[in-house]
């Protein structure tokens, strides 16, 4: 009988003990929650470049999955076992990301997203930092869009602190780059240990007294819809206005949907149909959407990718205001080596 009573005391501290340490967790998550401002400046500039108004633009964009999510990697967010790829990987990730970013340093622009600068996933090491440095020919600009201190899942490996964020690097200097929070978020206590999703925004003088925008984009990826369609319907709202005003748009980014009237050409991959698809009527129709249906540009990350049996699709792409028009846009092909999207590359020219 006293051992019994023993046993059910140890069993109610460690019960207590348990209690405690996930009321701390959370009372502490809340005193520390990440709460930006609908609007934040990231840089304002004293003498920006004035842009001629019939300038030809090139850009690229891609997701580098914080160097963590390599070809050998699944997710344990999208269904598979995985937390970490090894140290020396993500190492490797990095290098040869550096070393794709060196070899397309004569374009215009860099948007870049999931970039860490200090989480336990890349192991703490400041890859904004480093892409910076191998890109000295342009101005950086990161806005930051996940920065809790423990995310506690899964149980068994806990992802730890994360630090991360979205970055334009430009090779003109802006007059202003500013932060715009998405609306939207997860119930309680879910939220306290999610992305702050938004939207990067750069501004260039024009010639002709308007002003080009450029806005790097990652959109919510792991809700249903619901999140997915209350920040599109403000993005919209943003682009409206701005191109009322008479400005130029180049929106750009991981939008985690496909684009509206995506049809896929892949001839290595499979195709991906269950994915969130952009309504066809989102903007107005002379409003351009620049993708390359030949190239998946995001993989399945539920296992390891295989060409023969993981599902692909085309996550990111660019859209264009009106007075844009479209040169050129490819997608690049890495087979997913070290990041679980593939770069999309465009030339555009803005219309006098």
């Amino acid at each position: 009988m006293k051992a019994i009573k023993k046993i059910l005391k140890v069993v109610l501290v460690v019960l207590l003990l348990a209690v405690v340490g996930f009321v701390g967790l959370i009372v502490y998550a809340v005193l520390s929650d990440y709460k930006p401002k609908e609007k934040e400046i990231v840089f304002t500039g004293e003498k920006p470049e004035v842009l001629n108004d019939t300038i030809e633009l090139s850009l690229i964009t891609w997701n580098i999955g914080y160097c963590g999510l390599d070809k050998e990697m699944d997710f344990f967010y999208d269904g598979g076992t995985k937390v970490f790829t090894p140290k020396a990987k993500c190492i490797d990730n990095l290098l040869e990301v550096k070393k794709f970013l060196k070899q397309n340093d004569s374009v215009d622009f860099f948007f870049i997203q999931e970039v860490d600068k200090g989480s336990k996933r890349s192991y703490y090491i400041n890859e904004y930092d480093s892409l910076t440095k191998v890109l000295n020919g342009f101005s950086p600009f990161f806005a930051k869009n996940y920065d809790v201190f423990f995310v506690p899942v899964p149980p068994a490996t806990p992802m730890g602190k994360v630090l991360s964020g979205l970055a334009i690097f430009s090779k003109f200097q802006p007059s202003s780059s500013i932060r715009y929070s998405f609306p939207g978020k997860y119930g309680f206590p879910k939220q306290l240990f999610m992305l702050d999703r938004c939207f990067l925004v750069n501004r260039y003088p024009l010639k002709n007294g308007k002003e080009l925008i450029v806005i790097n984009t990652h959109n919510e990826a792991f809700d249903p819809g619901q999140i997915r369609k209350a920040q599109m319907a403000y993005l919209k709202d943003f682009l409206l206005n701005e191109y009322r005003s008479g400005n130029y748009i180049i929106t750009g980014g991981d939008w985690n949907q496909t684009p509206p009237n995506f049809r896929s050409e892949f001839t290595g991959n499979k195709t991906d149909t269950t994915q969130m698809v952009i309504p066809s009527d989102y903007l107005p129709s002379d409003w351009k959407w620049l993708f390359d249906n030949r190239t998946p540009s995001e993989r399945n990350v539920v296992a390891a990718y295989d060409p023969s049996t993981t599902t692909t699709n085309v996550f990111d792409v660019f859209l264009l205001s009106p007075n844009i028009s479209e040169i050129s846009v490819k997608g690049i092909q890495l087979n997913f080596k070290n990041s679980d999207h593939n770069p999309v590359v465009i030339h555009v020219k803005l219309n006098k």
